[in-house]
């Protein structure tokens, strides 16, 4: 569960919804986008406590090669703006 009481979870959640914002205008749409803590096994016992994350990603998920077609090409239009 992501605890967005913490300063580097809300912060990957505010990027997250900024660029789903900026690529929906864009006119594309990733399936899924999602903020990810490290996993247990990856930290210390001691370090992985709820909400208690280091850091936090934005995931973007997978899709297909179409959409990353689209995707690529926004950037690059914006590249040349």
């Amino acid at each position: 569960m992501v605890m967005a009481h913490n300063p580097k979870i809300q912060e990957a959640l505010d990027a997250r919804d900024a660029l789903a914002s900026a690529i929906t205008r864009a006119g594309v749409q990733l399936p899924a986008m999602d903020v990810r803590t490290p996993w247990a096994a990856d930290a210390d016992e001691d370090e992985e406590r709820e909400g208690d994350a280091r850091y936090a990603l934005v995931h973007l998920g997978v899709c297909s090669a179409s959409v990353a077609v689209l995707l690529a090409d926004v950037i690059v239009r914006g590249l040349t703006s």
